[in-house]
């Protein structure tokens, strides 16, 4: 299908310029050193969630220590009667 127009007039190639309505500012690219807006702000809040994972571990592998310390060496005791046997 051919559509025959005047000579001198182009057919506009956007839906922009077909429609009326000015298209908006493109958004900003990322920094010409290839690192966006956003870059390096999310270090300083991951460093202190790893310095408070890694305290929280140290805490817990002490808890840990101090309990397997209070078990006694054996858990067979020989002077204590055993279960019955029926």
């Amino acid at each position: 299908m051919t559509l025959l127009l005047p000579a001198g007039f182009a057919a506009p190639t956007e839906l922009s310029a077909i429609a009326g309505v000015q298209a908006p500012p493109p958004k900003p690219g990322p920094a010409p050193s290839g690192h966006g807006v956003e870059f390096g702000k999310a270090a300083p809040a991951g460093l202190v969630v790893l310095l408070l994972l890694l305290v929280t571990v140290a805490l817990l592998v002490r808890s840990m220590n101090k309990h397997l310390r209070r078990l006694p060496e054996s858990f067979e005791d020989d002077s204590a009667p055993g279960p019955r046997a029926e």
